[in-house]
């Protein structure tokens, strides 16, 4: 699957991130203060979860940077009659 297909990081996958057996759910936006801790979940302290979201938000970010490169690169290849790596291959054909 191309990483741009994949959800962006958001706040409930942080939670998730952090503790996948933590219950809430998220009124509205998705903002610290819309979360309701369900079924006596020890909240997760703010800066925590900001502090992941940023780690993944950094890892998404260099993600999506390496799959434009592999595709410059394919294509720059293709335009030049060179051979094609598997993973440029892959992204070209969307696999």
């Amino acid at each position: 699957m191309a990483i741009e297909k994949k959800n962006k990081p958001n706040l409930a996958n942080a939670i998730r991130k952090i503790s996948n057996d933590a219950m809430f759910v998220i009124t509205e936006e998705q903002v610290y203060e819309n979360i309701e801790w369900l079924d006596g979940t020890t909240p997760i302290p703010k800066k925590q979860l900001e502090d992941k979201l940023a780690e993944m938000q950094i890892d998404w970010d260099n993600e999506i940077k390496a799959e434009q490169d592999l595709k410059t690169s394919a294509k720059s290849k293709l335009m030049n009659g060179e051979k094609l790596t598997e993973d440029e291959a892959n992204i070209m054909v969307g696999l």
